[in-house]
């Protein structure tokens, strides 16, 4: 376990989370902001991402799991994007439908924010946040972000915009 909340624990992903995945990846409302529901073969891409990103960094986008009952229903973490030419530390988060709109996406974005601030002595961190994303920009919102800059990134071929909230410790 790397981290713990009222409700949730976050732990590294793992090959066997590969279905619940799935149920993320390949859901076509929620992967809106990335045009579109992921193929299997994206899918386990995503999934190898996250352990080359542990492998270099130490972390990486990590499975999000109720305490409750040990569900894993989404994924939250710290990843390195580049943006505009920089490279910056995100809190990015990804959660299945059924689990939207009950605090679980902020309530794992404000640990992991203070994980940064905390255990990695980030001075700041960002969410980068397509510019139809009402819900994820309200969670940066609730994890005591701003709006700093806004740019384009490059995605399945097509060109979209997307904020940048900013947190500094």
């Amino acid at each position: 376990m790397i981290l713990e909340t009222e409700r949730l624990f976050l732990r590294e992903l793992e090959q066997g989370d590969l279905s619940a995945l799935k149920r993320i990846l390949q859901d076509e409302e929620t992967m809106y902001a990335y045009n579109g529901a992921f193929s299997d073969e994206e899918v386990q891409q995503w999934l190898d991402r996250q352990f080359e990103r542990y492998e270099k960094y130490g972390f990486g986008l990590w499975a999000v799991v109720l305490k409750e009952n040990g569900r894993m229903i989404g994924q939250c973490g710290l990843t390195m994007q580049t943006w505009n030419g920089d490279e910056v530390l995100e809190v990015g988060y990804l959660f299945e439908r059924n689990f939207w709109h009950k605090g679980y996406a902020t309530e794992a974005a404000i640990a992991c924010k203070e994980y940064a601030f905390n255990k990695l002595g980030a001075s700041e961190v960002c969410s980068i946040i397509r510019d139809t994303n009402q819900a994820s920009q309200n969670v940066a919102l609730r994890n005591g972000m701003k709006i700093k800059d806004a740019g384009i990134k490059h995605y399945r071929g097509e060109d979209m915009k997307h904020f940048r909230y900013v947190a500094g410790k």
